[in-house]
């Protein structure tokens, strides 16, 4: 199988739409999102609907639960708060319906799905070092799972002596003695100086995972940010991928 896998996508219609562009190249057989598909961005109503249609499964981002208030908007910053406050009130009832459907954790026999880390998920913690990895290892009953939230593509890898690595290289080789952690990194708003949009690949019979990267236009998606009132902030961000 090649598994198409990707996280926060954030409204951010423009990256959405380059990195399916992308990923019709790829040959995939199924896409998995690891959530945040609404928040920051103008688009929330076309990307959840697109997410719906595309995913065979998507797990609750932080920002998808808060926007039909399953999660406190107190740990979100002022720009996040304005717009999570603004998504809501930009969003139809089919979708907020589909937010609230969204779990917290998947799993299936290749590969675990979680946004923020397997132990406590509904707190939404950031895997901000081996110390939060080490946790969420010894959570996993699979040998790879994919998460998101931070915005940065990073690869951690717990040996078979329980020794931890971490790398942002965008390839891993899938070793049998080993178990793994993926950040898809993010869709619609990079973090790590890389403004372009981020997504993952899951190849199970090569038993490899990479990390690739798109461009996509992103003075039409701030443009779109700036004109719905939103903070500009959040539109100029996109040009340096902080």
């Amino acid at each position: 199988m090649r598994y198409g896998i990707f996280s926060d996508i954030h409204a951010n219609l423009e990256a959405f739409d380059a990195v399916l562009k992308a990923y019709d190249k790829e040959a995939i057989d199924q896409y998995f999102c690891v959530g945040d598909v609404v928040g920051y961005g103008a688009d929330p109503d076309e990307c959840a609907k697109k997410n719906k249609e595309l995913a065979k499964v998507t797990v609750a981002g932080n920002h998808d639960w808060a926007a039909v208030n399953l999660f406190s908007a107190q740990y979100f910053n002022p720009f996040a708060r304005e717009a999570l406050s603004w998504t809501t009130n930009n969003i139809s009832e089919s979708s907020k319906v589909y937010l609230q459907s969204l779990g917290l954790v998947y799993k299936n026999n290749d590969f675990s799905l979680v946004h923020g880390t397997l132990n406590n998920p509904q707190d939404f913690d950031y895997m901000r070092d081996t110390t939060y990895a080490k946790e969420t290892f010894g959570l996993m009953e699979t040998k790879v799972c994919f998460v998101g939230h931070s915005h940065i593509a990073g690869i951690f890898t717990m040996s078979e002596d329980k020794t931890l690595h971490y790398t942002e290289q965008p390839f891993a080789q899938i070793n049998d003695d080993c178990k793994y952690i993926v950040n898809t990194g993010s869709v619609g708003q990079p973090r790590d100086a890389d403004p372009r949009a981020c997504f993952c690949i899951f190849d199970t019979e090569k038993k490899e995972v990479s990390i690739k990267r798109v461009a996509y236009d992103i003075k039409t998606a701030s443009k779109k940010i700036i004109r719905a009132g939103l903070p500009q902030f959040l539109g100029s961000r996109l040009f340096v991928g902080r």
